[in-house]
C-alpha cells in the first residue's frame, strides 16, 4: 500500500514563498514519477509539475515556469515544491501524485496514488 503524505502548505502573502512536501511509504520510490497538482475551489484539478525517476526530467504548467521548482531526495522518500512569487491565483489544495511508469504526464489519469492534499493560501 503506498502512501502519500503532504505538509508545507499555509496561508502567505502575494511575493512569498513556500516549499511543500510529500513524504511516500514504500520500497519502490525510485521506481515513481511524481507530480504535483492542485485544486481551487469550485475548478478542475489542474498539473502543476512532475519529476523524473531520477530527477533527470522535470516538466511545469506554464503559468508557474520560473516560479517552482520540483525536486525529490530518493533517499528520504520525498519530493518538493519550492514556490517562490506566489501569486494569489496559486491559491488552492495541492496534491502530490505518483506514477509507477516512466514519463512525466499532465493529466491526473495516468497517476495512480494521491495523498490527502496541502492547504496553500496566498493573500494579495
Amino acid at each position: 500500500q503506498v502512501q502519500l503524505v503532504e505538509s508545507g502548505g499555509e496561508l502567505v502573502q502575494a511575493g512569498g514563498s513556500l516549499r511543500l512536501s510529500c513524504v511516500a511509504s514504500g520500497s519502490t520510490f525510485t521506481s515513481w514519477t511524481m507530480g504535483w497538482f492542485r485544486q481551487a475551489p469550485g475548478k478542475e484539478r489542474d498539473f502543476v509539475a512532475a519529476i523524473g525517476r531520477n530527477a533527470d526530467t522535470t516538466y511545469y504548467t506554464n503559468s508557474v515556469k520560473g516560479r517552482f521548482a520540483i525536486s525529490r531526495d530518493n533517499a528520504k522518500n520525498t519530493v518538493y515544491l519550492q514556490m517562490n512569487s506566489l501569486k494569489p491565483e496559486d491559491t488552492g489544495v495541492y496534491y502530490c501524485a505518483a506514477r509507477p511508469l516512466t514519463g512525466v504526464p499532465a493529466s491526473p489519469q495516468y497517476y495512480s496514488y494521491w495523498g490527502q492534499g496541502t492547504q496553500v493560501t496566498v493573500s494579495s
